[in-house]
């Protein structure tokens, strides 16, 4: 049996369209909010009035993740800065930080945080 070239086509294009149609798909949502900032970005802040701006904001973003995952998504894409701001200067933003010790250190933070 000789299989015509318009019958050959058409049964690769059948299944390149099935292959295409049959791809995972998925739900993204987009998330954005005002962050939560020191009164005056330029003044540095403690370490802990630090990490207690940084709570807030996470405590947004995880009812806001936890919003959209209950809706269905799939992936949730947040802010770049959404947990500690921006416009700071070099001094202003250490206090938001973490050390990252040089990787010739012996030093496991997890099991010594000090």
């Amino acid at each position: 049996m000789v299989t015509s070239p318009l019958l050959a086509f058409v049964a690769v294009s059948v299944f390149c369209v099935l292959k295409v149609s049959s791809r995972d798909t998925f739900i993204a949502a987009v998330y954005e909010h005002a962050v939560i900032l020191p009164n005056a970005s330029l003044i540095p802040v403690s370490r802990e009035e630090a990490l207690a701006l940084m709570n807030r904001n996470l405590d947004h973003l995880e009812a806001a993740i936890t919003s959209a995952a209950n809706q269905g998504a799939h992936i949730i894409v947040t802010p770049e800065d959404g947990i500690y701001g921006w416009n700071f200067t070099r001094e202003t933003i250490y206090p938001y930080l973490e050390d990252i010790p040089d990787p010739g250190v012996n030093w496991i933070p997890c099991n010594n945080p000090k």
